[in-house]
């Protein structure tokens, strides 16, 4: 395998007892997902579901940045400009495979090391074995480019303990390894510097007894620390509630999530409330990719995505201009706007 690919695709393990491993190499872009990488992961899952000699996946990161930063939202900005409809097959074929990965019928273990954001949620999060290390610096930051949280990520915060999903989805701010086991995207914590001999115990033995011999329980949470005021904050009606309820509790964290929250794109975060506090009544990760589909789409047709997109990381001037500018501008109908059907909608293999 050329080194060059983006996707390192290989079998370890005893004959007839392999696991597939998979690893995205793009490290100098933190492994960032572009559209060949996530096809070239679903044919490799679909080679080996059908190949017994194959009996489990693990998928990590080159370099030592992280698994994923997420999908490649450059490229998603030249396809908004042009007309938008690579980035509406990319999303369409991103959350097809995050949707398979949670069906897979192979342990699917994924190793959250370093920064997992975004699209790299989607290929781990959903998977059967999730690992995550000290390292681990997780996030759904998409209202912070006037995106909303995608790739199934509001199934699982519509269903954390209290409302700290809400918190994560309308911050956008990153939490680490112990916080991702309590709110449910992930199961076990690994010392970094023991990836490498459980990744080979894997190999050489099983999942079950890499887990035993090298997980280790996870410090406190911070968030879990925190229930007490996020609950209380988060239970507003409307984003202006949530922040003013925050605001209320001064200084500390819960005032710098008002910060944060005020700093974000108004309609991004009318519309991740919205989706996470509808995503908790769909009884699927289907359901749910589809609804975010829904979502994705109308971001696509919005002012903010581009312009979220050259304030971050075209411009670099971190000066986003909102459209509408103030959460007291966005309307109910400009949020529902975002829940129509895609037309087509998202749909998956068999």
């Amino acid at each position: 395998m050329a080194e060059s690919e983006d996707v390192l695709v290989s079998v370890g393990g005893p004959a007839g007892k392999g696991v597939g491993l998979i690893t995205l190499n793009r490290p100098k872009s933190i492994n960032s997902l572009t559209h060949s990488m996530v096809g070239r992961i679903f044919a490799a899952l679909q080679d080996w579901e059908a190949d017994d000699a194959v009996r489990a996946v693990v998928i990590s990161g080159a370099g030592d940045r992280g698994l994923c930063a997420g999908g490649d939202v450059v490229a998603i900005y030249h396809s908004a400009k042009a007309g938008g409809a690579e980035a509406r097959q990319f999303w369409f074929d991103e959350y097809v495979l995050d949707a398979y990965i949670g069906r897979y019928p192979k342990p699917y273990v994924a190793l959250m090391t370093g920064i997992t954001m975004g699209g790299g949620v989607g290929i781990s999060a959903h998977g059967r074995v999730r690992v995550v290390t000290e390292t681990t610096k997780m996030a759904m930051p998409e209202v912070g480019i006037g995106f909303i949280p995608d790739v199934g990520g509001t199934f699982i915060l519509s269903r954390t303990p209290g409302l700290l999903g809400l918190h994560a989805a309308l911050t956008g701010a990153p939490f680490n390894g112990a916080d991702a086991i309590a709110m449910g995207f992930a199961d076990h914590f690994v010392p970094d510097d023991q990836l490498g001999a459980f990744t080979d115990t894997i190999l050489s033995a099983d999942i079950e007894t890499a887990i035993t011999t090298f997980a280790v329980e996870p410090p406190p949470s911070p968030l879990l620390g925190q229930r007490d005021w996020i609950d209380e904050c988060y239970a507003g009606a409307t984003p202006s509630d949530i922040i003013a309820a925050l605001r209320g509790h001064g200084a500390g964290p819960a005032n710098e999530a008002a910060d944060l929250i005020a700093s974000r794109s108004p309609i991004s975060v009318s519309v991740a409330l919205q989706a996470v506090r509808r995503a908790a009544s769909l009884p699927t990760l289907e359901d749910v990719l589809r609804q975010e589909f829904r979502t994705s789409c109308g971001a696509l047709r919005s002012h903010d995505l581009i312009e979220g997109i050259r304030a971050q990381l075209i411009d670099k001037d971190r000066n986003p201009q909102w459209s509408p500018a103030s959460l007291a501008a966005v309307t109910a109908e400009d949020v529902e706007a975002y829940f129509v059907s895609a037309d087509p909608d998202l749909t998956f293999v068999p």
